[in-house]
């Protein structure tokens, strides 16, 4: 039997990886699609469809490798942005990570554990239409929070 301490850290581990889980659907997603691709028998229609084949299942591995290292700044952002909203609920903490999707379901984790649910609906007049997010995301950029700091 499993005595309340155990029980307590158990929950807490599982927590964390359903968090890690969650917070990188798109990873396992890009994943899951490179093997599909790389598993589709394009061989047999033509021998020359195997190298677009592996090009594509690796352009997939690649993006989801990219994705899954971007864990710690996930988890640093997280904290953040709990410690911001644990007074108050500020929306404009949340504007940043509105523009993409991988920061939606940070800012769902955010406000889940708040028990700020139902304000997700709040920050969605921050989500850029589709159009204009695919416009901007062909140039890069590069994400700054600054604590207690000045503004350069």
């Amino acid at each position: 039997m499993l005595s309340t301490r155990r029980f307590q850290r158990l929950r807490t581990a599982l927590r964390k990886i359903l968090r890690f889980i969650y917070l990188n659907g798109y990873s396992f997603l890009l994943m899951i699609c490179a093997v599909a691709v790389i598993l589709l028998p394009l061989r047999k229609v033509s021998p020359l469809l195997l190298f677009p084949q592996i090009i594509a299942s690796f352009l997939f591995f690649y993006h989801s490798v990219k994705l899954f290292s971007t864990w710690k700044d996930k988890k640093t952002k997280y904290r953040i942005l709990l410690a911001k909203n644990k007074g108050g609920f500020s929306p404009e903490s949340f504007k940043i990570f509105m523009q993409a999707p991988c920061g939606r379901l940070l800012t769902k984790a955010v406000l889940k554990d708040l028990g700020l649910k139902g304000r997700y609906k709040d920050l969605l007049l921050y989500k850029e239409p589709f159009l204009v997010s695919l416009k901007n995301n062909f140039k890069p950029v590069r994400t700054r929070i600054y604590i207690n700091e000045v503004k350069p």
